[in-house]
């Protein structure tokens, strides 16, 4: 995947590297110069200097030919015209502005553009950690709404199915974990001690799973 990433901030900077290293083709581009110091030498994308609202600067970056831009700059305003002319201008299929205020989340939302919001997610995420207890988080997937628990069967579990504690669109079993081996379980799939559960959540319902394990 080709993608545009405007603001070299430390969102900006992690989200870069992060998805060089996955194999991604990355253009980083921002107005200050010493800010691409923040890259490392050994950043393999390409640097861009200059506004990332600018035609020009657009045209160098070669928006035309690539699948995503993510405008992280630290003005929701600027994240927001930019992300516009990627989508509406340059018809780019995947488009992302950071968001400081997100009161302004939905009026993004309106006009087809995508949003992180760092307050939301911080928000969701202290939340997260302070109800959860033995539920080990490993991963939160997009704004922080989903997330990826892993825990291991209790007594109490042991010969119930998946089924028993699945709830559509809020709780799922991804894949279980025995005897060194890990596989996706069919709804029928019956639980044996000591496995490890590997669980997509929604946030929302978090304490529902908790009490679904006994561990409230």
């Amino acid at each position: 995947m080709k993608v545009i990433v405007v603001g070299l901030g430390r969102m900006g900077t992690g989200l870069s590297q992060s998805l060089i290293k996955k194999g991604h083709q990355v253009t980083a581009i921002d107005s200050n110069p010493e800010a691409f110091e923040l890259l490392g030498t050994d950043f393999a994308g390409i640097k861009v200097i200059g506004f990332g609202f600018d035609r020009e600067v657009l045209s160098q970056a070669k928006i035309d030919k690539v699948d995503a831009v993510v405008s992280c700059t630290e003005s929701d305003e600027i994240n927001a015209v930019i992300a516009r002319v990627a989508r509406n201008i340059y018809r780019v299929p995947h488009v992302v502005a950071r968001l400081y205020d997100s009161r302004k989340a939905q009026i993004y939302h309106r006009l087809g553009i995508q949003t992180i919001s760092t307050t939301a997610w911080g928000i969701e995420r202290a939340t997260e950690l302070l109800t959860y207890n033995q539920l080990d988080s490993v991963f939160e997937i997009g704004n922080g709404t989903v997330n990826l628990v892993r825990i291991e069967v209790q007594s109490l579990l042991v010969g119930h199915t998946v089924n028993d504690i699945t709830v559509l669109s809020e709780i799922h079993v991804v894949s279980i974990s025995r005897n060194n081996k890990t596989f996706i379980p069919t709804l029928g799939a019956i639980f044996e001690a000591e496995d490890i559960l590997y669980i997509s959540v929604i946030v929302s319902a978090t304490n529902k799973l908790k009490s679904m394990l006994d561990l409230i």
